[in-house]
């Protein structure tokens, strides 16, 4: 559940939308005029509740609860309702009533939960999934490429250089150094791709059903442009990427991931600044 809680300056969106919300209420007590006391149609009162919550927050929430139930008890007493006791529409009306506030409590409780949970999946400085998530990501794409024969691609990258840049520069230009990173990065994959920081400056890029003949031209020309990116900022910074194929076989996510960083060392060891390419197929 998204955040839809409004932080414009525009002082006009608000207003809009408590009146949209206040439109809804009435258009459904109209309809729920017009079906009689045959149909059962409280629940819908829930929509203009549930926008103004998450727009809003729980106050503006429990006024529209009141003027939901309002709404619904005066579409009940046009339609002639008969009870056997008088009180009995006051108590059906008290009952919405406390079903609407119950649904307006917890709505941010689950948004709450919700943010807390993205928060765990994601690295707070860049944004990108976080090592946790994407074991459980990877993992998913394992199990749909054994299923489908599909093959994929992760690619773990290096920074070379980036120690040095923290060290000489401070943790100011260090993240914003890795921010610009990832962003340039993100620029230049695919909505189904996936990029990951696993930790420190190794990040890793998981790219499904792309095989390596995709996967070289792919991350050759996302290593240039990460290259060109530290150029402009004048940041000694370089790219060690190690870059492992799946096509069949039996093998965990962990396994996959120790495989792609011995690629990446092997860059690491040598000349630094270059690809290593390898496949599993078992």
């Amino acid at each position: 559940m998204s955040n839809w809680r409004f932080i414009q300056n525009d002082n006009k969106t608000p207003i809009i939308w408590l009146i949209i919300s206040f439109l809804i209420n009435i258009g459904i007590g109209i309809i729920d005029f017009k079906l009689g006391r045959e149909f059962s149609f409280s629940i819908f009162y829930l929509i203009p509740i549930v926008l103004v919550t998450l727009a809003f927050g729980r106050q503006v929430g429990l006024v529209f609860c009141v003027f939901a139930t309002g709404t619904w008890f005066t579409v009940d007493q046009l339609n002639n309702a008969s009870y056997s006791h008088p009180m009995i529409g006051y108590w059906n009306a008290i009952m919405r009533f406390g079903f609407f506030v119950m649904i307006t409590w917890l709505l941010p409780v689950l948004q709450e939960l919700e943010r807390e949970k993205q928060t765990s999946r994601m690295d707070y400085l860049t944004g990108i999934a976080n090592r946790r998530y994407f074991f459980e990501l990877l993992q998913a794409e394992l199990n749909r490429s054994r299923r489908y024969k599909h093959v994929f691609t992760i690619a773990y990258i290096d920074l070379d250089g980036f120690k040095w840049v923290n060290d000489q520069y401070g943790h100011l230009i260090g993240d914003r150094l890795l921010c610009a990173f990832v962003s340039r990065a993100k620029n230049m994959l695919r909505n189904t791709d996936i990029m990951a920081r696993l930790g420190g400056d190794e990040f890793i890029l998981l790219l499904p059903e792309m095989g390596q003949d995709a996967a070289k031209f792919t991350v050759e020309k996302i290593q240039a442009g990460l290259l060109n990116e530290m150029r402009k900022n004048k940041w000694p910074v370089t790219f060690s990427i190690g870059v492992l194929s799946y096509q069949s076989g039996e093998i965990s996510a962990d396994e996959l991931v120790k495989r792609a960083d011995k690629l990446m060392y092997t860059v690491k060891n040598n000349s630094k600044n270059a690809i290593a390419y390898g496949v599993f197929d078992q």
